[in-house]
């Protein structure tokens, strides 16, 4: 059986997800948890460079 690279689990099917630019084959929970976080960092990201001010590159 698959194992996640994640979690160490064994699972019976693997996703291919990409993370930090390389793709990495996890199972279906490390998936949405990875998917989730990606969200969470993008959503703060945007909210610190709007209390910054920031309006792009000039």
């Amino acid at each position: 059986m698959p194992t996640c690279r994640s979690c160490k689990d064994e699972v019976d099917e693997l996703v291919a997800v990409k993370v930090e630019g390389r793709r990495t084959k996890v199972c279906e929970d490390c998936a949405e948890r990875i998917a989730e976080e990606a969200e969470i960092a993008e959503l703060s990201e945007s909210v610190v460079q709007d209390m910054m001010g920031y309006k792009g590159r000039r």
